[in-house]
């Protein structure tokens, strides 16, 4: 009776162990997000119709990121070192190329519409574009509802790329974001877990009009 008793609660551990290891999450550390941007309007804009169908490209490798926008307009791209707490924007619209140096003050200021927000979790599975995924919906800090839907069996180490999603438990396949007139969709069209070269993550040393971030702010409001 105890060598029974033995075997069932050893094969039990391993059952428990077992199903525990399949449901693990996956962190990864490098990784390719690709996805398109459709856009809706409350009103005609050139704007929303020279970004509609615009790509937007991730790039993650250890504490590094770029953030790629590509559109018909141009292009605009946020790369940040969460180690180094440095960062830079690059633009390159209508022939003008400018790069904005960013401090990690500044890329909290520049991610401060997002910071705090916390998700629930629906745990119903959905598939959006392929991929099963959850639904979490937070708040902004002005009362806006952000709903993303997401895989929650992989994330990344690197949670700083995007600051609207630190308190995501997975990696984001489907969200609305709204500017003005403008909502924005991305959905996730690609993932890769190739290496990323290191080159993505390389700074222009010319060519490029240069300005702080606090410069830009201030030729803003001018």
């Amino acid at each position: 009776m105890k060598d029974w008793f033995k075997y069932l609660l050893a094969s039990t551990v391993i059952f428990t162990l077992t199903t525990l290891t399949g449901f693990a999450q996956k962190q990864v550390k490098e990784v390719t997000l690709t996805y398109k941007i459709s856009i809706e309007s409350s009103g005609k804009t050139q704007v929303g119709s020279n970004l509609d169908g615009a790509s937007y490209t991730v790039y993650v490798k250890g504490t590094d990121s770029r953030c790629d926008m590509v559109s018909s307009l141009g292009s605009e791209s946020n790369l940040y070192d969460s180690k180094e707490g440095k960062g830079y924007i690059l633009k390159e619209y209508s022939g003008q190329k400018l790069m904005i140096t960013l401090t990690s003050e500044n890329w909290a200021q520049k991610n401060q519409y997002f910071q705090g927000m916390n998700f629930t979790i629906d745990n119903a599975a959905q598939t959006i574009a392929g991929f099963t995924c959850k639904k979490a919906t937070a708040k902004t800090n002005d009362g806006k509802t952000v709903i993303v839907y997401f895989m929650p069996d992989v994330t990344t180490a690197n949670k700083d790329y995007n600051n609207a999603f630190k308190q995501l438990p997975g990696i984001p396949v489907q969200y609305e974001l709204e500017s003005g007139k403008l909502k924005f969709t991305y959905t996730l069209t690609g993932i890769s877990y190739d290496p990323v070269q290191e080159t993505k993550f390389d700074i222009p040393k010319s060519g490029f009009r240069v300005m702080t971030y606090d410069e830009n702010q201030q030729l803003k409001k001018g």
